[in-house]
């Protein structure tokens, strides 16, 4: 979801994590298993898995739910079969684009899935290619504008962020996304937390390189195929460029 409706986007899954709080648990232990999985158990050495592990706090996970999430990661749950990251491709209502990541141990089963979601709510699929060419793999951070508007000086905090190389900086009513090359997602971070906030959502996303925009009924009906999809447990995130 772009956009507008990214915040939107962020809104809705807040509103559902305690809704459904067991499917949020199981997708923030596949990000901690596949963080372990790639970059070792020891989130010291591993950024990503101490960003996975920091999400699963914020969200209340158990201590136990993330301690079997790493070892399960680093192989030490011998039962237990290894992860794998897919994209799927496709297009919504009106001919949308729309970029699923996934993270399974069965890809029969996800593939299946995103399938359905598709063709139930007014999708197809696409094949590989067809659509993640209009998107760009970028390290982002979003807060809101109430979160801005407690900073000192908005301004200096830009040029602090500039200079340590974001490369964009998008500043709107409902809140500012900082958007920087992947491989300085740490740098992003760390930066975002000099200036003393908290950030609504951050990680690698994909971008849409053009936004399209879209009448009600069409974004009414990318909502509900954006919320199917992000209820399947093995959906990490949905993109799109909807405007």
């Amino acid at each position: 979801m772009s956009g507008h409706s990214k915040w939107s986007k962020i809104q809705h899954k807040k509103g559902a994590a305690d809704a459904k709080r067991g499917n949020i648990f199981t997708k923030l232990a596949k990000a901690i298993t596949l963080a372990a999985q790639q970059g070792g158990g020891d989130p010291d050495m591993n950024f990503s898995l101490r960003m996975a592990i920091e999400k699963a706090k914020a969200a209340n996970m158990p201590k136990d739910n993330i301690e079997r999430a790493v070892k399960r990661g680093t192989g030490e749950l011998t039962d237990e079969a290894a992860l794998q990251e897919l994209i799927y491709e496709g297009y919504g209502p009106s001919g949308i684009a729309v970029l699923v990541e996934a993270v399974t141990d069965n890809t029969n089963r996800t593939a299946g899935e995103v399938k359905h979601a598709f063709s139930k709510y007014g999708g197809s699929m696409g094949g590989p290619g067809s659509v993640q060419w209009q998107f760009e793999h970028k390290a982002v951070v979003r807060f809101t504008a109430d979160k801005k508007a407690q900073l000192a000086n908005w301004e200096e905090a830009q040029l602090e962020l500039m200079d340590a190389g974001i490369e964009d900086i998008r500043d709107s009513e409902h809140g500012v996304e900082l958007i920087a090359p992947m491989e300085n997602f740490k740098i992003l971070m760390d930066e975002v937390e000099k200036l003393g906030i908290d950030p609504d959502d951050s990680g690698l996303q994909w971008l849409a390189k053009d936004e399209v925009p879209v009448d009600e009924e069409t974004s009414a009906k990318m909502l509900r195929l954006y919320e199917a999809l992000d209820e399947l447990d093995d959906v990490k995130d949905v993109y799109t460029n909807e405007a």
